[in-house]
């Protein structure tokens, strides 16, 4: 082969590395992104990275979250106060859903357990979500935060999951501030219930007044007529979305391991264990009632 040609073909294969560069999009390395509550003041965000354990060499995005995409995305009031902040990773596969909170005393309001229950409504599968806030707050504008890392990373959750996820986490906090019910027992009736809804697939309001009803009697949880009823609404809203929890079975089992986890971390009573024994006593038998009917 000749000189020439030889040459020709160099400057051929520069020329197409060089075109495809630029058809291509440039995209980071890492697909982690860090959210920040718009209203943190740079010494915060400065402490939110390092309670993240970032380094220098670490690739990641960074974006604020905003009162106004707190509207954007789940109609919200856009003059609301971001102090929650998240890293969000999105992961491949099926990895499943990991939620942690590393500021625990600062986030007053919503629980792991919580967290991970909104994100499978909203439809955020396969991601791990580090949930942090240099100062006190409820813990809600996190939400908003880590779908605004999904909208940014070019991924569509739908608007109306997503609303109802925000409302469910509204429905867990507002259940769990009645002295009677704990954040642990209110998770756990969430959780089950949609795995009640994978297995019966209820058509009826009636058919979903009775899950939650039978849920609330195997974890005796006693809620007041507009307590019950704000959760019977809730859940008839999944219904009418047509969630599929059938296909969330093991991130649903993740959480309830983790609250038995949880359970045993807090040393409590043996009813806790009880009523976690009825649960998987009733979806047993559900399952059992479904293959011989």
């Amino acid at each position: 082969m000749n000189k020439k040609l030889v040459s020709v073909l160099k400057y051929g294969a520069l020329s197409l590395i060089l075109f495809f560069s630029i058809l291509l999009p440039v995209s980071a390395t890492s697909n982690t992104t860090i959210i920040y509550g718009e209203k943190l003041n740079d010494s915060q965000r400065t402490e939110v990275r390092e309670i993240l354990g970032i380094s220098d060499d670490d690739t990641y995005e960074e974006h604020d979250v905003t009162g106004q995409d707190y509207a954007d995305f789940i109609n919200g009031n856009p003059d609301s106060n971001m102090y929650s902040s998240a890293r969000i990773t999105l992961e491949s596969g099926d990895s499943g859903l990991e939620v942690n909170i590393l500021t625990p005393d600062n986030i007053t309001e919503v629980t792991k357990e919580m967290y991970m229950n909104a994100l499978l409504t909203a439809g955020a599968e396969n991601v791990t979500v580090d949930v942090v806030s240099p100062v006190k707050v409820s813990g809600h504008s996190a939400l908003t935060g880590i779908y605004k890392a999904y909208d940014v990373e070019g991924v569509e959750l739908d608007k109306d999951r997503m609303e109802l996820a925000n409302d469910e986490l509204e429905v867990a906090t507002d259940l769990a501030d009645n002295e009677d019910v704990s954040d642990e027992d209110v998770s756990t009736l969430l959780t089950e219930i949609k795995k009640m809804i994978a297995e019966q697939n209820p058509v009826t309001k009636e058919e979903v007044e009775q899950i939650v009803n039978e849920q609330l009697n195997n974890l005796d949880i006693q809620l007041n007529d507009a307590d019950r009823q704000m959760l019977i609404d809730l859940v008839n809203r999944m219904r009418d979305l047509d969630i599929d929890f059938g296909s969330m079975k093991e991130q649903l089992e993740d959480i309830t391991n983790n609250l038995v986890e949880r359970a045993e971390d807090l040393g409590l009573d043996e009813g806790f264990w009880q009523k976690v024994a009825n649960f998987f006593s009733d979806i047993f038998r559900a399952i059992s009632n479904f293959f011989s009917s």
